[in-house]
């Protein structure tokens, strides 16, 4: 048996190596000849094992794992039509590669004469090659106006679409050099026709000379163009009056503009309307004319036609008014120039002159004065302005008082007005010291003896020293009392004195007003005498037994108890201390807490009182509930029964069905501390007893406010938008048990997936599960039902436009097939690129990016915007209307050259005047040849030697390059002595002084390198 198992496992190993063997040759047999080429895929995804030639079905092949995904008539093509001899590998991807057929016969346009890309999406789709899709909009020239139903050949001549200009210069270029009235050409008329023209035809032309630098207003908003642009000619009209009027302004005569050396500036005095009238405001110069002024012919001022530097002050032209015043002498007086000080511009007499708006106003007796009483001998300037100085006599003159004795101010003012020297008013109130009371009536002699006024004393007892020693009731030099006297009289009398105790620190009120001084200014002491109650009142406070002042302490501020009325009765208010008697405590008899005439000590809490009634209270039993000694809580000051207790000042407010609940339910065994405040703690009965839903089984959360109330544990709600899971649509009216099933709550998943796999699975238009479609359910669904449902697009990396939007999903998603399409135009579109031949899009390597020329509107007509390449296209490249073959030979795109010479070869050596080639010139043609319209016209800017407009050596002087280059084919040699202005006879005599002169063009330009003399 051993033996027979051992030969068994022998043969077997060798069938299974012989077996791996022929795999091995046949697989590497196939790789050598299989007619597709090295795929990749195996050869089981099409193939059966039964033959070669029976294709499976289905088949595993999916061509979108090889970069090119079949969309649009690509769908229904047979394999071979595109792999031909069953080469599979390698085959292109592109569409010119297999359109190329389709490229060369297109005709409208010819692709491949207009040298079209060879991208076939950027005006073709993958549905078909026609109709192709072009929108002209999506260039850089939009069609609008006559644009709109001009055929396309009007414009893209010769097939040619390539480079065209977007500028109207360029095919309107017959219209503009055909137009005579004005004539554009001779007017030099910019090419940018948009300033005149618009879209809509050639004619009517419209031009706003508002938009130039020159606004047409008044006359010339009548005037024919070529009133002032004669000649046609428009480039450098000038804008100013003086130009175009010079004829006028030289032949004015009143006055005389030239003489008078006038501004050009002509709108100062006329307007656009017409030469005359003319208006000139002299206001607006820096002479206004007002008054007499304003009447004045202007040859008065301006006199033999002078207008410039006409003096604006007054003086200059009045100065023999000036003169000639006498009354007064402006001369001798040395008056101000300034005119306007005495004179207005009405005439010179009468003159005025405001006195006020000197320093010196003029006031009572000053006003009526004869100015020489002041200005004595016609003297004005310099003159004092204090009183003083004219009034010195009055001064010094005046005995009652005299004011030399006194030492009196000079400033009479104080005492004198400007009316009359004498009465003098001098009011002492005005000084340091007022008068008031007696004082108003005492003769001055009596405080200013011997006619001294300075330094005399301000204050009372200087003057009242007698008074206030003589005085013994009370006796003030024997109090030391204040010699400050109006701390008790008054200016009007020593006698009655007026003292106020109330002004004093000790107000005197009550009793104490009717007290004899004496009574506490004993021996006539009246400094520190005390202020305090005890101080005079101690017997009072010693005698006192009810209660015993002493015995008890208490304080020796009186005015605690008692009042300056009496000592009896006394006046306590509880309520001032810490301790405010309210309730009961109002009718309490002191002792009944003040035991044995104890007061300091006594304590506030209501337990160190009432503890008798706390011990004693068993309903509830204080002392076992450990109830808080803070007697408030429950009880206030009428009485310890009956008490209150607010439960809602607890960390548990009664609401609900806990409000009529007997307290024992809760506090059980008489001991309220440590009850739960939670639900739970209370009602674990009602949670373990409940089964629809079974709470417990269900393992839901003991926080039962979730679902109850305080009410009752019956009904419960639950709010599952408090979730995270909010019950919208559908879901709203579905039953609990639907989702959560067998009492699971916890863990009940919360996408749709999980719940509606069945209807993802079923779901077969589309196919979900062969797409492999996200479990996301709310990218197409909603919580309504599973069936309507909604796909946006326009949400995924590909949306929807143009005709994409009206694409029946199953066009693009072939086969049902969603995911891994393609989203850029060639993967649908190859066939439409292949088969574009006006360009052939193929051979002309265009880019597979379609969007650069075509839209989502269709494959045709496609558009291309030669302005976004690094050659945009200008003047002659675009007009006659170019065809991409013009510069695109054989529909060759890339590599186009972009310099001129490798197309302007032939004109740059066909070009004699002067000769290019001979000359050696650069082959950078842009250097002179500045614009694309034309190779004439080119500019060079001949910066070695000065030949400008500007310059002596200036077109007209010389026609030519030739008059000073006379080898075309070298024009380093030059000549300067063949110009009329240089004969020989004429230079030789101007440089006979120069060293080393010689008439040669070379000594000519070593001396004079900038053309110029010197």
């Amino acid at each position: 048996m051993k033996i027979l198992i051992t030969s068994l496992v022998k043969n077997i190993r060798i069938g299974c190596f012989i077996f791996l063997l022929s795999f091995i040759s046949v697989n590497t047999l196939w790789a050598q000849k299989s007619p597709h080429g090295p795929l990749k895929q195996p050869c089981t995804d099409c193939h059966t094992t039964a033959s070669w030639k029976t294709l499976a079905s289905p088949m595993k092949f999916n061509h979108s794992t090889t970069g090119f995904v079949l969309n649009g008539a690509h769908v229904n093509v047979l394999c071979l039509q595109c792999h031909t001899a069953k080469k599979f590998a390698g085959t292109s991807t592109d569409c010119f590669s297999c359109h190329e057929h389709d490229f060369k016969i297109a005709l409208t346009p010819n692709h491949n004469l207009g040298k079209f890309s060879r991208d076939c999406l950027t005006c073709h789709t993958y549905k078909g090659w026609r109709p192709s899709i072009f929108q002209h909009s999506k260039t850089n020239f939009q069609l609008v106006g006559a644009h709109l139903s001009v055929q396309c050949s009007s414009c893209h001549t010769n097939n040619r679409y390539a480079g065209m200009s977007n500028d109207c210069y360029s095919c309107h270029v017959k219209d503009f050099n055909g137009t005579t009235a004005p004539s554009h050409t001779q007017s030099q008329f910019p090419h940018d026709c948009k300033t005149c023209h618009t879209m809509n035809a050639w004619q009517p032309a419209t031009f706003d000379h508002n938009k130039t630098n020159f606004t047409l207003v008044g006359v010339h908003s009548t005037l024919e163009c070529a009133s002032c642009h004669k000649n046609g000619q428009f480039k450098g009209t000038p804008v100013d009056c003086y130009s175009c009027h010079q004829k006028d302004y030289a032949g004015t005569t009143v006055p005389n503009h030239a003489v008078a050396q006038m501004s050009h500036d002509c709108s100062t005095c006329h307007a656009t309307i017409k030469w005359q009238p003319s208006t000139f405001n002299h206001n607006m110069t820096n002479f206004k004319l007002v008054d007499g002024h304003s009447t004045v012919d202007c040859a008065s001022c301006h006199k033999n036609g002078v207008f410039k530097g006409t003096p604006t002050d007054c003086y200059s032209c009045h100065q023999p008014d000036f003169a000639k015043s006498v009354t007064t002498n402006h001369v001798t007086g040395q008056f101000s120039h300034d005119c306007l000080t005495c004179h207005g511009d009405i005439v010179w007499k009468p003159a005025t002159f405001d006195h006020n708006k000197t320093n010196f106003k003029l006031s009572g007796a000053h006003k009526t004065a004869d100015c020489s009483s002041c200005h004595k001998n016609g003297q004005f300037k310099g003159l004092p302005l204090d009183c003083y100085a004219c009034h010195q006599q009055d001064f010094a003159k005046t005995v009652t008082p005299n004011h030399l004795v006194g030492q009196f101010s000079h400033d009479c003012l104080t005492c004198h007005s400007d009316m009359v020297w004498k009465p003098s008013l001098f009011d002492h109130n005005k000084t340091n010291f007022s008068l008031v009371g007696s004082h108003i009536t005492v003769d001055c002699a009596s405080c200013h003896k011997n006619g001294v006024f300075k330094g005399t004393p301000m204050d009372c007892y200087s003057c009242h020293q007698n008074n206030f020693n003589a005085t013994t009731n009370p006796n003030h030099a024997l109090a030391q009392f204040s010699h400050d006297c109006i701390a008790c009289h008054n200016t009007m009398a020593w006698k009655p004195s007026m003292f106020d105790h109330n002004k004093t620190n000790f107000r005197l009120v009550g009793s104490h007003i009717a007290v004899d001084c004496a009574s506490c200014h004993k021996n006539g002491v009246f400094k520190g005498t005390p202020m305090d109650c005890y101080s005079c009142h101690q017997n009072n406070f010693n005698a006192t037994t009810n209660p015993n002042h002493t015995l008890a302490q208490f304080s020796h501020d009186c005015i605690s108890c008692h009042n300056t009325i009496a000592w009896k009765p006394s006046m306590f208010d509880h309520n001032k201390t810490n301790f405010r008697l309210v309730g009961s405590h109002l009718a309490v008899n002191c002792a009944s807490c003040h035991k044995n005439g104890v007061f300091k000590g006594t304590p506030m809490d209501c337990y160190s009182c009432h503890r008798n009634n706390f011990v004693q209270t068993t309903l509830p039993n204080h002392s076992v509930a450990q109830f808080s000694h803070d007697c408030i809580s429950c009880h206030n000051t009428m009485a310890w029964k009956p008490s209150t207790f607010d439960h809602n000042k607890t960390n548990f407010r009664l609401v609900g069905a806990h409000v009529s609940l007997d307290c024992a339910l809760c506090h059980k065994i008489g001991s309220p501390k440590a009850t739960p405040t939670d639900c739970y703690g209370c009602h674990q009965t009602n949670f373990n007893s409940t089964t629809n839903p079974n709470h417990a089984l269900a393992q839901f959360s003991h926080d039962c406010i979730t679902c109850h109330n305080t009410i009752a544990w019956q009904p419960s709600t639950f709010d599952h938008n408090t979730t995270n899971f909010k019950l919208v649509g559908a879901h709203a009216t579905l039953d609990c048990s639907s989702c959560h099933k067998n009492g699971v709550f916890k863990g009940t998943p919360m996408d749709c997936y999980s719940c509606h796999q069945s209807n993802f699975a079923a779901t077969t238009a589309p196919n979900h599960t062969v797409n492999q479609f996200s479990h996301d359910c709310t990218t197409c669904h909603n919580t309504i039902a599973w069936r309507p449902s909604t796909f946006n697009h326009s949400q995924t990396t590909f949306p929807l436009m143009g005709v994409h939007a009206t694409t029946d999903c199953l066009f693009c998603h072939k086969n049902g097939q969603y995911a891994g399409l393609p989203t850029d135009c060639y993967s649908c579109h190859q066939t439409d690129f292949a088969g574009t031949t006006n360009p052939n899009h193929v051979s002309g390597n265009f880019d597979h990016n379609c969007a650069t020329c075509h839209s989502t509107n269709g494959w045709s007509p496609a558009s291309f915007d030669h302005s976004k390449t690094v050659f945009p296209l200008t003047g002659n490249h675009m007009v006659p209307p170019r065809a991409c073959v013009d510069c695109h030979a054989s529909g060759k795109f890339a590599g186009t050259p972009t310099d001129c010479y490798s197309c302007h070869a032939s004109n740059y050596n066909a070009t004699t005047n002067p000769s290019h080639t001979a000359a050696g010139f650069p082959t950078t043609c842009a250097t002179c040849h500045t614009s694309t319209t034309t190779w004439l016209g080119a500019t060079f800017n001949h910066t070695q030697f000065p030949i400008g407009s500007a310059d002596k050596h200036k077109p007209g002087v010389w026609n030519i390059c030739a008059d000073c280059h006379t080898n075309s084919s070298n024009y380093a040699v030059f000549t300067c002595i063949t110009c009329h202005a240089h004969d020989k006879s004429l230079m030789d005599p101007k440089h006979s002084q120069v060293s080393g002169y010689s008439y040669d063009s070379n000594a000519c330009y070593r001396c004079h390198p900038n053309g110029r003399a010197g």
